[in-house]
């Protein structure tokens, strides 16, 4: 028989049809309540049996995380929490879970760490916090498709594996199928890399952005949103290894309008998930409250999950120069105290975590733009301003999580941007397609990127970024 998503049974008006449910035990209590869930609604179903005209045998196989088929009828509930439930008439155990396995311990109502859910990474999406964040993850990821496609946007697949470094960083994971224990090697000793698969040195993509700019040259607007990786060694709470990206690029748009895009964006996705995602918001907002509670009170939020993002929806994000910041950063008591760990003491200075926060949650307390930074530490991609020592970028920076995005107006000019790169020691003849790009029919056009998990990050809670990824790729671990 088929079988309805318990989603769509909550909703459902008590009916004398039998239904059949499939799902997770959650809880069974006094053989007589099974709490069910199928993961479609971080809500449970109760299924009440009559134990007596039940076989002991099957009674017994109703353990917490064996999955089950449940047949009965919809009725009004006659407890609490619920408006109605199931008088099963029939259970088909479909996979049994054995109670006296330590792992299913992460599946009791019991509160675990996070840590503790991460060495079961296979079983925690089946937990209330994991459901109701990966569901979530799924209603944003499909919000940023549905923003880019009705602002006429076309969606592009960027090579996840690349001979170029986007970033200029050199932190790259390097693809190759030589043999590691005896790579061939040139006449100068050093490995052949013209016998490798591809020809060349290639590596796993940290960018899609600038195989991005060359198709926002033929199609006006595009957006690419797919895995990038980066091999530096940050075991934070900020930082993967794998993580996706949206990256949206743009012909025929400045800075302004790119600030405008990346405002209008966020704003859109954040608004879709307090629409669509009401109840696991709901949880994820208590379930904060109470992790809050463990903190010093200087630690505190100030505002509650679903307030925060209301927040950032009815506020004009501030655009500051970073000239600016860095005299508002000086001039601020925690820089002269010295309780930063970074002091700011001079122009030019690279903005921390802690100095972007500060901006947004003490100074300014709305979400931040910043932009126009010093030349030399942003990409050599970015459009150089006629002062000679700063380009246009800008970075949105967030409660809670700091830069959010990164972009800028791309440099367009062909003279300024070989230059550019010859100072950066970057090879032309590695980007020679990017740098033509120039030459023919160059056009102001602009970009961002945008880390996909700080946004689900925010969007949930979360406090760290290993909890908003299914499989979290960090220094030391690719476990599962």
């Amino acid at each position: 028989m088929q079988h309805t998503e318990i989603t769509e049974l909550l909703k459902t008006e008590p009916s004398l049809h039998e239904i059949t449910v499939k799902g997770w035990v959650r809880a069974f209590r006094s053989n007589r309540f099974i709490a069910l869930n199928d993961g479609s609604t971080i809500k449970n179903l109760q299924c009440v049996v009559d134990f007596e005209n039940f076989e002991e045998e099957t009674l017994k196989k109703i353990n917490v995380g064996a999955a089950i088929e449940v047949s009965g009828v919809l009725v009004e509930s006659q407890g609490k929490g619920q408006a109605v439930e199931v008088q099963v008439s029939k259970i088909t155990i479909l996979g049994e879970a054995d109670p006296e396995d330590v792992k299913l311990t992460i599946l009791s109502p019991k509160r675990h760490s996070l840590e503790t859910l991460r060495e079961q990474a296979h079983l925690r999406v089946r937990t209330n916090t994991f459901g109701a964040v990966m569901r979530t993850r799924s209603k944003l990821a499909f919000a940023v498709h549905e923003y880019f496609q009705k602002n006429g946007f076309n969606y592009m697949h960027s090579p996840i594996i690349t001979g170029s470094d986007a970033e200029g960083a050199g932190e790259m994971f390097r693809v190759s199928n030589l043999d590691p224990k005896k790579p061939p090697l040139d006449d100068e000793g050093k490995i052949d890399y013209k016998q490798d698969f591809f020809g060349k040195e290639t590596n796993l993509t940290v960018s899609g952005q600038l195989e991005g700019e060359t198709y926002a040259m033929g199609l006006g607007k595009i957006y690419t949103f797919g895995p990038t990786f980066r091999a530096e060694n940050s075991n934070t709470s900020r930082h993967l290894a794998e993580f996706w990206m949206i990256e949206p690029e743009m012909a025929f748009c400045d800075l302004d309008g790119n600030m405008d895009l990346a405002e209008d964006f966020i704003k859109y996705i954040i608004k879709y998930a307090l629409e669509h995602c009401a109840d696991d918001l709901e949880f994820l907002e208590n379930r904060l409250l109470q992790v809050e509670k463990t903190k010093p009170q200087a630690e505190r939020s100030e505002m509650a999950l679903r307030e925060k993002m209301k927040f950032v929806l009815e506020n004009n994000f501030k655009r500051v120069t970073y000239t600016e910041a860095i005299e508002i950063l000086k001039n601020s008591k925690p820089n002269k105290k010295k309780k930063f760990k970074y002091i700011i003491d001079e122009w030019g200075a690279d903005l921390q975590s802690e100095h972007e926060r500060f901006l947004v949650e003490k100074h300014f307390k709305c979400p931040v733009i910043l932009f126009d930074y010093p030349a030399k530490i942003k990409a050599f991609y970015m459009r150089l301003n006629d002062d000679g020592k700063t380009v246009r970028a800008m970075d949105v920076l967030f409660p809670g999580i700091g830069e959010i995005v990164g972009g800028s107006q791309r440099e367009e000019r062909y003279d300024v941007l070989k230059e550019k790169m010859e100072s950066m020691g970057i090879d032309e003849k590695e980007l020679w397609w990017y740098l033509e790009l120039r030459k023919f029919g160059t056009c102001v056009h602009s970009g961002f990127g945008l880390g996909f998990e700080r946004m689900v990050q925010f969007v949930t809670g979360m406090g760290n970024i290993r909890d908003v990824i299914p499989y979290p790729r960090t220094p030391g671990n690719a476990e599962f």
